[in-house]
């Protein structure tokens, strides 16, 4: 049982470090902070516009292309590099699943490219 616990001892060392930085780290910003803020530090940033009321406005389609744009190159690289690293042992079966799959991409890929999201006004 003594052997056990002491098998055991590094990882609940490591749990109760990690609750205790969690837990530090938590509470540190409500300790430290200043809560005087002024009307420069609380006004609209980085967007260039002060904070509209309503999230379920329309978004210009720019940015769902955008997305569409890097899901098409993440997601190729994320699966060509295994592919290329397994090349040897997918055969033909593989070969022609990546053909598809690059395929697919590339007609997203000139679906973005007729409607504009490669050119960047």
């Amino acid at each position: 049982m003594n052997e056990l616990l002491s098998a055991y001892l590094p990882i609940l060392i490591f749990v109760g470090l990690a609750a205790v930085i969690g837990l530090a780290l938590l509470v540190a910003p409500f300790l430290i902070a200043v809560k005087r803020p002024d009307p420069e530090k609380v006004s609209a940033y980085e967007c260039g516009f002060v904070a509209f009321d309503d999230a379920r406005m329309k978004f210009d389609v720019r940015f769902y292309l955008v997305a569409i744009l890097f899901i098409i190159f993440d997601l190729e690289v994320a699966f060509l590099f295994p592919w290329a690293v397994a090349f040897g042992e997918v055969g033909w079966y593989g070969f022609w699943s990546m053909m598809i799959f690059l395929g697919v991409l590339t007609v997203g890929f000139i679906y973005e490219w007729r409607k504009g999201a490669l050119e960047w006004d």
